[in-house]
């Protein structure tokens, strides 16, 4: 087993080198560099200062100049600095916003457990009946509904139209998750990404919840608690649920990896200062250490 867990520790040494390497060709082959402006309205540099800061920042190398360097230094643990984000080290904008991300997807991953184990249990135990048509209908649509359309109808409805919940994330109290005065101030702001990164694991883990809890109400251990006199609870909670569970708790990692890569759209949607919304601006602006990192 170790000797498997080993050899695999070591697959993943020259895997990381080929993503970077792909990363790297085509982040150069994209048209643009990261001295040309944001806007398109802005003023561009002169070629002066261009060919200044590109020397500055060493983009003047030739490419694999530049991937051999940025191994380097990633060996060092040094990601570089920012060229949009007025020069900022690369791992300060990480140890500062991984926390954030992190806190949003373990929000939104239990938001998805607690109901989706919910709405799953209810559309078995009413199997073939319109709770259990209503309750696969959401989640088949929930399923198939990109998280950028939740985040934008939830905005429209919720924010704009009830007025119930802010928009985006315009607090600028410093972010400390063990502080309960932070949480007093602003779960607010963290409810509709809550919802919007949350939903697709919801639907999905009520689909193999309601799925497992029927193939095992059909089980014959379940026949014989019911003919031994058992109430409906007991055999639910004692016999059906703990075994129905064991499926979807082997989904719940993948869900998570999952939930990691949709923070990006919906914290540049929400304005959370997470690692989503700083990699959505850092492609924006062609942030070559940004986006390598």
């Amino acid at each position: 087993m170790l000797r498997y867990a080993f050899g695999r520790l070591l697959w993943l040494i020259p895997t990381l080198l080929v993503m970077s390497l792909i990363i790297f060709v085509i982040m150069h082959a994209t048209p643009g560099s990261p001295l040309d402006p944001m806007r398109a309205t802005a003023n561009p540099l002169t070629p002066q200062a261009q060919a200044a800061l590109a020397a500055h920042y060493g983009l003047d190398k030739p490419l694999h100049e530049q991937y051999l360097r940025f191994l380097w230094n990633v060996i060092h643990l040094d990601f570089g600095i920012s060229y949009v984000l007025k020069d900022r080290d690369v791992s300060t904008i990480i140890a500062g916003t991984f926390p954030i991300s992190l806190v949003l997807g373990t929000f939104a991953l239990i938001f998805a457990a607690i109901f989706g184990l919910t709405l799953g249990i209810v559309a078995a135990m009413r199997q073939n009946t319109w709770v259990d048509y209503v309750a696969t209908s959401m989640s088949m649509m929930a399923v198939s509904t990109p998280n950028f359309v939740i985040g934008v109808l939830l905005i429209v409805v919720v924010a704009l139209g009830l007025g119930w919940l802010p928009i985006a994330m315009t607090t600028s109290d410093l972010f400390d998750p063990w502080s309960l005065d932070y949480w007093s101030k602003n779960w607010q702001f963290w409810v509709l990404p809550t919802i919007t990164l949350g939903l697709g694991p919801l639907a999905t883990i009520a689909r193999y919840t309601r799925a497992s809890m029927v193939d095992v109400i059909r089980s014959d251990f379940v026949r014989t608690a019911r003919a031994k006199g058992l109430l409906e609870n007991a055999v639910v909670m004692k016999h059906v649920l703990k075994n129905a569970l064991i499926p979807v708790v082997t989904i719940l990692g993948p869900l998570f990896a999952a939930v990691g890569t949709g923070t990006f759209v919906v914290e540049f949607l929400f304005s959370v200062p997470g690692m989503g919304k700083f990699f959505v601006t850092s492609m924006l602006g062609r942030d070559y250490n940004m986006i390598m990192a």
